[in-house]
């Protein structure tokens, strides 16, 4: 038989399940069942209308999920969302996109702000950007609420339509307990009625539990006045029995359930399904409860198991979370004074800020809280950063400005002949330098190298002049003199292999002197050369081929000289590259100098003239050293 119990069956909160004995109506029981959100509950004449509740790992797991999306997809989510019939899962992904938005609008807020502040804006001043795609959302939101209140409205409107036909039905039952009709036709129209019972779904909250007692009540007394006979009553208890069985094997395969949220909710629709179900025999009555209510407390105990252990976890993270937040709150500031500091400590809260990702969630109470406590020591800590840069910056751009000052003067003085007192200055000014801190590396080099070349000029200008007063220089020069007269009194009568041999001692003898005054130095050279080239011209031998020539005559010299003569080829070779390499440098030397003289100024062109023709001379050297390098080769191969 159908929901005609009696006895009054409690499931507490703590999992324990409670029994008021029952009272005989009848020879009937009747079990009504009343399911709360944390365990389940079974009382008669109290049932209440059963929903599930969405669990917070759940909408936390959503929430999580949300965050990783742009604002983008949150709206191209939402414009699909609002779409879908409304449910509890629907409206909770509506609730957890609109937090994921505007978190992400706060984020770029808070970024936007401290940018406005970092260029020099006061905080009062900042006014946030009002961004089109948040109009987007609003209009979303709008048209869900609007969908989600008409809904809302039919559903109230259908539940007072049940309430009309469960009152209807109860109105029947009125009639048919005073029916004086054929049993098997008045019992047959009651099961009738119970099945449409059964049939109505919600009805308004307010109504459930008085609506139900007198249901139960007429009920109760159809059974009373119609005195069913127990042949038809003990087939009844028998099926009743069968489908209790049944729902117990049902409810004691959910211990095997792996998921425990899933497990609690099937439980809730097994119990309104035990409501449903008539009375058994008296004899299996305390039995088949005693199963069904076993079977019960051990899911509600997983349940409650469950929800202990996130809290137990939740309770974990926190204390995590709040030791990230201690570890950056306590950060000696006074201590980062250099860039290298300042960079390790911003690397270790990057790790903190990595390993706060990792962490789940913390205690629904304290989550919102230790997230605004760790936001506020980032903040700190990097608008104490940002504020340390913005000091070294200027520090360094003021810094610039005095090396470029510094560099203007020693540019002044660069061309000046007053060498002593330009000196002092020179040297003052680079002591200078020195007591002025860095700047930036994107102008370091670049300044150095504009004050140093300054002065180089400067000294290496003044060391050609002091040079050329010296007094071996100009024994130097006599001597070249004295060598030049011995190349012109060559005979001319002389064999070719003769005059090479003297001339090339001579030039031997040239190049073992040293300098001669500056300012005679291209005279002389031009004499030796026209010299030189006077006998070479008359023995028609090219320059090059002269020079390559007479390099020819002293490596056989060095061949024939010792057995050593591999070795001492592979030395000449050598000191050949360096001299090669030397070269090279010299003339990207000259080249970059070129650059820093300026035409216009006094004795510029002239000096840019000497050294492009040293570019040219070098440039010759380096074809005549390949030569010389190749013909070690060949006599290396032989």
């Amino acid at each position: 038989m159908d929901n005609a119990l009696d006895p009054k069956e409690v499931i507490t909160n703590d999992g324990v399940l409670e029994e008021n004995k029952p009272t005989e109506t009848s020879g009937q029981e009747e079990i009504t069942e009343e399911v709360t959100a944390n365990d389940v509950t079974l009382e008669e004449n109290n049932p209440i209308e059963v929903s599930e509740k969405e669990e917070p790992a759940n909408i936390e797991q959503a929430e999580e999920k949300h965050d990783k999306l742009s604002k983008e997809q949150i709206i191209d989510r939402l414009v699909i969302v609002v779409e879908e019939p409304v449910t509890e899962s629907i409206r909770n992904e509506v609730d957890s996109l609109k937090q994921a938005f505007y978190k992400l609008k706060k984020a770029e807020i808070d970024i936007a702000k401290q940018a406005f502040i970092a260029a020099g804006g006061e905080e009062q001043d900042f006014q946030p950007e009002v961004e089109e795609i948040e109009e987007k959302l609003k209009a979303l939101l709008q048209v869900f609420k609007e969908k989600r209140a008409s809904i809302t409205a039919e559903e109230e409107k259908q539940k007072e339509t049940n309430l009309a036909a469960k009152l209807t039905i109860i109105e029947r039952l009125k009639v048919l307990i005073e029916s004086q009709d054929d049993f098997y036709k008045v019992y047959n129209e009651f099961k009738k009625l119970q099945q449409e019972w059964k049939e109505i779904k919600q009805v308004p909250q307010a109504k459930i539990n008085e609506l139900w007692k007198e249901y139960q009540h007429y009920s109760e007394k159809f059974y009373d006045l119609l005195k069913i006979n127990n042949e038809m009553r003990d087939y009844d208890f028998k099926k009743n029995l069968e489908l209790k069985e049944a729902l117990c094997e049902a409810v004691e395969r959910l211990e095997k359930e792996p998921d425990v949220i899933s497990a609690f909710h099937q439980l809730q629709k097994l119990h309104q399904e035990w409501r449903e179900i008539g009375p058994v025999a008296k004899e299996f009555r305390d039995s088949i409860w005693e199963r069904f209510k076993k079977a019960s407390t051990v899911i509600n105990k997983l349940h409650q198991e469950h929800f202990e252990s996130l809290k137990e976890l939740e309770e974990r993270n926190l204390e995590e979370k709040t030791k990230i937040c201690e570890e950056i709150e306590a950060i000696d500031y006074d201590v980062l004074k250099g860039f290298k500091e300042w960079d390790d400590k911003n690397k270790k809260v990057l790790e903190l800020q990595e390993k706060w990702k990792t962490i789940g969630f913390a205690p629904k109470k304290n989550n919102v809280k230790i997230f605004e406590r760790f936001r506020a020591a980032c903040d700190n800590f990097f608008q104490r950063k940002s504020d340390f840069y913005k000091v070294v910056k200027e520090s360094m751009d003021e810094n610039l400005k005095k090396k470029e000052a510094l560099c203007e003067k020693a540019e002044a003085l660069k061309d000046s002949k007053e060498w002593k007192e330009v000196s002092d200055k020179l040297v003052a000014l680079q002591k200078e330098w020195k007591t002025i801190g860095a700047v930036s590396r994107k102008y370091s080099d670049a300044v150095w190298k504009r004050f140093i070349t300054a002065c180089d000029h400067f000294f290496e200008q003044k060391n050609i002049h002091f040079s050329s007063q010296k007094t071996e220089e100009v024994e130097n020069l006599n001597k070249k003199k004295e060598i030049i007269e011995k190349i012109n009194a060559i005979d001319e009568a002389l064999p070719a292999t003769e005059a090479i041999a003297i001339i090339r001692e001579l030039m031997t003898e040239w190049n073992n002197v040293g300098f001669v005054p500056f300012k005679e130095k291209d005279k002389i050279y031009k004499e030796y050369r026209t010299a030189v080239d006077k006998h070479f011209d008359r023995l028609k031998i090219d320059e090059s081929e002269r020079r390559l020539q007479s390099f020819k005559t002293n490596l056989t010299d060095l061949k024939s000289g010792s057995d050593k003569s591999k070795g001492k080829l592979l030395s000449e070779r050598e000191k050949l590259m360096r001299t090669y390499e030397r070269l090279k440098n010299d003339i990207q030397t000259y080249e970059n100098n070129i650059g820093f003289l300026s035409i216009s100024s006094k004795g510029g062109g002239g000096l840019v003239k000497e050294m492009n023709r040293k570019i040219e001379s070098l440039k010759e050297e380096l074809k005549l050293i390949e030569k010389k390098v190749q013909v070690i080769d060949e006599s290396l191969d032989a």
